[in-house]
């Protein structure tokens, strides 16, 4: 346990002073020899992360004065995460945490802050509960913003975002329905439920190659969120279909399963793009995959236009931070204008691409207006005379998906051209 929590506190330290965590987890988990103890070490990062706000207001009370070792600081976070939200042993939490510490002042008070932690518990989180960065983990401004957008529902929000994600899968209905696939689950001794139209989620996330059929194609991890795009586009078999910024592939395969369509999967990232084709690999499905930029297409588009395209755009990913918890620390308030930029330029490209009749999807992971609501009536303005919107079936009549236990958040627009 010792050097688990020595490897958490050092990719928390390396996360906030800037880097993604999908790229700062993978280095230590490779330093760790068995399943159970990478499966330890990602839970602590990840739970640590979502869980920073409150973290960071026990420590300070805990402390007589500000920390000057952030070493030390990271250390202590990760021990008060394993206390107060594992099933570690308090004994050994504590234990390889104070030998972690070091010698002499480190030592004693890395055992006085967590001694003191568990006797004052009770004290400390209504401390925490009177401070809206600690009861909600989030950053203030994050918080004031949903609560302007979202008046009636940021508090669920919160909560929701605050959750370990749903282990979900896609239900490949070229291989069978739900209802199959959830007695192969259910003789396999995996609890699972229905949450989507193609849609189970487990009880407990699995290896997922323990799952029944993964490995032939069956099924694939899709949250039942991002299932909806597939189902909204609705490509019919013949039609030429642009999946852009299509990496890693998963609105990819959904679109193939349902439907024999010629498609062209786009990503300005060509490393990503072979995970795309090792998902069509396991599904047995055939797609073009460019490498280019969707903002760029005169580098890489034949001029044949598209029946239908997904439009799937960077953005500030504020509906899956559950799933990307470093993305709410190292977020700031100027970056979503310089998303919603980002977007309006692609959106403006991708539409040239379109042809008369046909639709787009426009599909962000963000709950944010800017990105969502606010682009597309922008949009619409500018294009009166040749884009209209297409209605929504429930519970995505107004275009946004917002977090709940089941499901990420994500906002979807089709539009078509008149």
């Amino acid at each position: 346990m010792r050097n688990l929590q020595k490897l958490a506190a050092g990719a928390l330290d390396e996360v906030l002073a800037g880097a993604a965590l999908h790229q700062v987890l993978p280095r230590r988990l490779q330093q760790l020899q068995t399943p159970g103890e990478r499966g330890a070490l990602q839970d602590i990062v990840y739970g640590s992360l979502r869980q920073l706000g409150r973290l960071d207001a026990w420590l300070d009370a805990l402390l007589e004065r500000p920390l000057t070792d952030p070493e030390l600081g990271w250390l202590l976070r990760v021990a008060l995460y394993q206390l107060a939200y594992t099933r570690a042993p308090a004994h050994a939490v504590v234990h390889n945490a104070v030998s972690a510490a070091g010698e002499g002042w480190r030592r004693g008070l890395a055992n006085a802050v967590l001694r003191n932690f568990q006797r004052r518990r009770a004290e400390l989180d209504k401390l925490a509960d009177e401070q809206p960065t600690a009861r909600w983990s989030h950053p203030d401004w994050w918080i004031a913003k949903l609560q302007s957008e979202h008046p009636a529902h940021w508090q669920a929000i919160l909560e929701a975002s605050l959750l370990h994600p749903p282990f979900t899968l896609r239900i490949n209905c070229r291989h069978g329905d739900v209802a199959a696939y959830l007695r192969r689950l259910n003789d396999a001794g995996l609890p699972a439920h229905q949450t989507g139209p193609d849609a189970v989620t487990l009880d407990r996330a699995v290896p997922v190659h323990s799952l029944p059929g993964f490995d032939e194609g069956h099924v694939s991890v899709q949250d039942a969120g991002a299932q909806w795009a597939a189902r909204l586009l609705d490509a019919q078999a013949g039609e030429r279909v642009l999946d852009a910024c299509a990496a890693p592939g998963g609105k990819t395969g959904h679109l193939l399963e349902r439907s024999e369509v010629e498609l062209v999967a786009l990503d300005v990232d060509a490393a990503r793009l072979a995970r795309v084709q090792e998902n069509l690999d396991r599904l047995q499905l055939k797609a073009t995959l460019v490498a280019g930029d969707a903002a760029q297409p005169d580098a890489w588009w034949d001029g044949r236009p598209f029946d239908r395209i997904l439009a799937d755009v960077p953005c500030s990913a504020s509906g899956v931070v559950r799933r990307n918890p470093d993305i709410k620390w190292l977020r700031r308030p100027e970056d979503i204008a310089q998303f919603a930029a980002q977007q309006a330029v692609m959106l403006e490209t991708l539409w040239r691409l379109l042809a008369p009749g046909g639709t787009l999807l426009y599909a962000t992971c963000s709950i944010f207006h800017e990105e969502n609501a606010g682009q597309v009536q922008a949009f619409l303005a500018r294009h009166a005379g040749d884009a209209e919107r297409c209605p929504l079936p429930e519970p995505l009549s107004d275009g946004v998906l917002l977090p709940a236990a089941e499901h990420d958040g994500f906002y979807y627009a089709l539009l078509r051209k008149t």
